[in-house]
């Protein structure tokens, strides 16, 4: 009885550890099979002419915009602050495929702004 208790709680743990793995790649590691693009990304409806009323995350790639999935506008800082997606478009490298007409990301990561941005007035 001892032991198929301690089984259960085992599977259980790793189910729970593994769902919480899955949900973040999106900001996490890099994946070594498939390649990193840098693309723009900002907030698709106030920057990117997508259609919709809230501001969602967005990346432009070879010219055309997609929203994004795997990843949110929040999870990377304040979207209405002076360099936020809602005011600038900013450089992002990701990893991901297009489905569906989303980009669904399995990599983000916002770049830094260049330093001659930062000093603008």
């Amino acid at each position: 009885m001892k032991s198929l208790l301690l089984l259960l709680l085992l599977t259980g743990s790793a189910a729970v550890s593994r769902a919480q793995s899955v949900a973040a790649p999106a900001q996490g590691a890099a994946v070594s099979t498939t390649p990193i693009q840098t693309v723009e990304a900002s907030c698709g409806q106030c920057r990117l002419g997508l259609p919709g009323k809230g501001c969602d995350l967005a990346v432009r790639i070879d010219g055309k915009a997609y929203f994004v999935e795997g990843t949110t506008i929040d999870s990377h800082g304040d979207a209405h602050a002076k360099d936020g997606f809602c005011q600038a478009i900013r450089k992002a490298e990701v990893q991901g495929q297009v489905v569906n007409n989303q980009f669904v990301a399995t990599y983000f990561k916002l770049l830094p702004e260049p330093a001659a941005a930062k000093s603008a007035p």
